[in-house]
């Protein structure tokens, strides 16, 4: 068999999901070639998927280091960081593949995400607008934008991204979300709240559980009297909530 067959081989038992048999037979060629660049790929894809990360990143680090130039190694570097939490990290990763190839907006719509996880929302506006500016209709790069500008205080940039994140497509919640965002800053709180219901009604699980202590944080920060009562009491709030009864502090 030969060398890109073998490769060939591991790839399809990759995209069958067979993540034990990626790292036995890469280990065996690695055992035969320790320079197999390719191996080190997808040993570290297959760690990935198994959430071992810090072995990944060793993996992935080899294939740099013997191929710098492959841009595929560095791509799979930052997911790893990005996988890690090492924001930062990932962002400057991102943001290296994407000077390189200015017009492949996927990668700065990905450094825009890594700088706002990386509390860098300067830097992460300035990807989403080199995003955007590529392509207008690139809804990753819009919700970037906006929640970009509102982390910076920006309401009406931050809702005029979110205007265009929504359009672009109605029916995601996260773009819905910073909408009610964006609203909240401007002062409409009435709008937010009512977008913040629906959400809460829409949603399960952990997201409904986020949205909804944002909603109270929110609305307990301009409320009166009555209002931190309610906001102090979090299954009363998250009843009244969903009801849509909040009027908008």
């Amino acid at each position: 068999m030969t060398e890109l067959s073998a490769i060939a081989e591991v790839q399809a038992a990759l995209d069958r999901g067979q993540h034990d048999e990626v790292l036995r037979r890469t280990g065996a060629m690695l055992a035969e070639r320790p320079g197999d660049d390719a191996a080190h790929e997808l040993r570290a894809r297959a760690l990935l998927a198994l959430g071992r990360l810090d072995d990944a990143e060793r993996e992935v680090a080899d294939a740099v280091r013997l191929d710098p130039d492959e841009v595929r190694y560095r791509e799979l570097l930052a997911q790893v960081f990005a996988a890690r939490g090492a924001h930062r990290d990932a962002a400057d990763e991102f943001g290296i593949l994407a000077r390189s190839d200015p017009h492949q907006a996927g990668w700065t719509v990905a450094e825009a995400h890594e700088r706002l996880g990386a509390a860098q929302p300067e830097l992460g506006v300035e990807a989403a607008r080199r995003a955007v500016r590529l392509d207008p209709t690139d809804f990753a790069g819009q919700l970037a934008l906006a929640r970009g500008l509102v982390r910076l205080g920006d309401p009406t940039g931050a809702l005029e991204a979110a205007a265009r994140a929504t359009a672009l497509r109605p029916a995601d919640p996260r773009a819905r979300e910073v909408l009610a965002d964006g609203q909240w800053l401007a002062g409409e709180g009435g709008a937010a709240l009512a977008g913040f219901a629906v959400l809460a009604g829409e949603l399960r699980g952990p997201e409904r559980s986020r949205v909804t202590r944002k909603a109270r944080a929110l609305y307990a920060q301009r409320a009166g009297r009555i209002g931190r009562l309610l906001a102090a009491q979090p299954t009363l709030f998250a009843f009244v909530l969903r009801r849509g009864w909040l009027a908008g502090p």
